[in-house]
């Protein structure tokens, strides 16, 4: 096993640390700024972050071509605003269940097209893996008690989260099957510079419609936190594992959300973690370990021709 498999293997556990500040701040901001306004300053942000470590690179690569500009424009489309944006949206209307369950899809949609559309190897053992992972994760979010799955309400929310969802797979296999020129962080810089683009336009019609549009201080600092953190760290990470580990193999990371969503709660809110918090991460961390297992190949039958 290589060093950048070994690292991607630890970038699994660190990476929904990251992720985790985005929920939280999901669940802070409303009052403090515009969702479409946060998702274009966290996005600037993390450009500023990104551009010093990969300027030159990008400068001796100018100018685009007409397909690579299409290109980032569409992944940051798909990455920055929709994924960005929209999950802003979507939290004013639905509930963090429903979010956890509509977003435990994206990991399966994305496992099941690496293995159809990219031939990443994805053997049984794998599938058995994402299914357990997906288990607990449910289990999480429904805190150990499957009856809550019939009392559930669906909101107009849940149609902004779906789209996410379907936006994220298409992201995470764009990602890993369109050749590119660029370094990982290049491309980052530039699909982010692409999502700043396409927002721009959305913020300015929601800062047009929104009564009493106004950005606090308290806004301000929720963006440069979801600038860093989830904005730069998680993406950059993200990038790196399906560099080395693949589309599908990466994928579940989507799953350890409730749990470090549970473990930030007990450190910041005093939220004492329960069994079914234990038992649904004992699951999911099974169901990754099985994802991450090398793919057994059939081994060539006795007596056959090298």
């Amino acid at each position: 096993m290589s060093w950048q498999v070994r690292l991607s293997l630890i970038l699994l556990f660190v990476t929904p640390g990251f992720w985790t500040v985005n929920y939280l701040i999901a669940r802070l901001y409303v009052g403090e700024i515009e969702p479409h306004a946060l998702a274009l300053l966290r996005w600037t942000v993390a450009l500023c972050v990104l551009l010093p470590f990969c300027i030159g690179e990008i400068s001796r690569a100018w100018p685009l071509s007409s397909q690579e500009r299409r290109e980032f424009l569409l992944m940051g489309a798909f990455g920055m605003w929709i994924c960005g944006a929209f999950v802003y949206v979507a939290g004013q209307t639905t509930s963090s269940v429903n979010i956890g369950l509509l977003y435990a899809l994206s990991p399966v949609l994305i496992s099941y097209a690496s293995a159809k559309l990219l031939k990443e190897p994805f053997g049984w053992v794998q599938s058995v893996g994402v299914g357990l992972a997906l288990l607990g994760m449910v289990w999480v979010v429904l805190k150990g008690d499957l009856l809550q799955l019939g009392a559930l309400e669906f909101t107009p929310g849940d149609v902004w989260i779906l789209v996410c969802v379907v936006s994220w797979t298409l992201y995470s296999l764009r990602l890993k099957s369109v050749p590119t020129r660029f370094s990982a962080i290049a491309r980052l810089s530039l699909i982010t510079a692409g999502g700043v683009i396409v927002l721009i336009p959305f913020t300015l019609i929601e800062f047009a419609i929104t009564p009493n549009w106004a950005i606090t201080p308290l806004g301000l600092w929720y963006v440069l936190l979801v600038g860093i953190f989830p904005g730069v760290g998680a993406y950059v990470c993200y990038s790196y594992m399906q560099l080395h580990l693949g589309a599908a193999r990466t994928s579940v990371v989507l799953y350890f959300g409730p749990i470090y969503a549970a473990l930030a709660g007990w450190a910041l809110l005093g939220e004492t973690p329960m069994l079914f918090h234990l038992v649904g991460g004992l699951a999911i961390l099974v169901g990754v370990y099985l994802v991450n297992r090398p793919v057994q190949t059939a081994s060539p039958r006795a007596g056959q021709a090298d």
